[in-house]
């Protein structure tokens, strides 16, 4: 377990930092925003857990909030040095743990019968904001992929966790007694005649 003392390290002013394995790489280099959008969608995710939740979803995103950790160490140490540098990483056992929640959640919520708009409950939005958040972190991997290597489960696991946020999203708004508001795919833009408000 690491033993940090200090904050504050000044060698990353000149635009680089360190990799789990030692070297240097610029801050804008695939892979730092690969696993910096991972501490966002980490960081969202924890915002929702300081705000009125459902009681039944909070043991499930802190459990994916420590995986995230994983995740980012996964991605911290390229794939190369991770036979001399045991590291966390994301298993098959993570994705398929995402997939039972899944499938226990639908099985209380309304088949979909049309798109659904972010909203309904403070809750349920901002986890459709961390939904957000996980599917550019999933295009910034999947950026990453096709220069180097990265874990092989990292992909998938990002891709179910984006549908697991929306999934809960749904639970929230359900278990609150509030409606997912829906698109209006026929909504005609206002005419001349419309007040500007409402």
């Amino acid at each position: 377990m690491p033993r940090i003392t200090k904050v504050y390290t000044r060698t990353g002013d000149g635009g680089e930092t360190g990799l789990g394995d030692g070297q240097r790489v610029s801050k804008t280099s695939a892979r730092i925003c690969a696993y910096g959008t991972v501490d966002e969608l980490n960081s969202q995710i924890g915002v929702a857990l300081c705000l009125d939740l459902e009681t039944r979803l909070r043991p499930s995103l802190s459990r994916i909030q420590n995986e995230l950790f994983h995740l980012g160490a996964d991605l911290c140490v390229p794939e190369a040095a991770k036979a001399s540098r045991p590291t966390p990483s994301i298993a098959q056992a993570h994705v398929d743990a995402l997939e039972r929640l899944m499938d226990a959640l639908s099985a209380d919520l309304p088949a979909l019968e049309n798109f659904i708009l972010p909203g309904g409950t403070l809750p349920g939005a901002r986890l459709h904001v961390a939904r957000t958040v996980c599917r550019r972190a999933e295009r910034e991997v999947i950026a990453l992929r096709e220069i180097e290597p990265v874990g092989p489960f990292v992909v998938a696991y990002l891709n179910r966790l984006s549908d697991a946020l929306f999934v809960m999203a749904r639970a929230q708004n359900r278990w609150a007694g509030v409606p997912d508001p829906v698109w209006d795919s026929r909504a005609q833009p206002p005419g001349p005649d419309d007040p500007p408000l409402g």
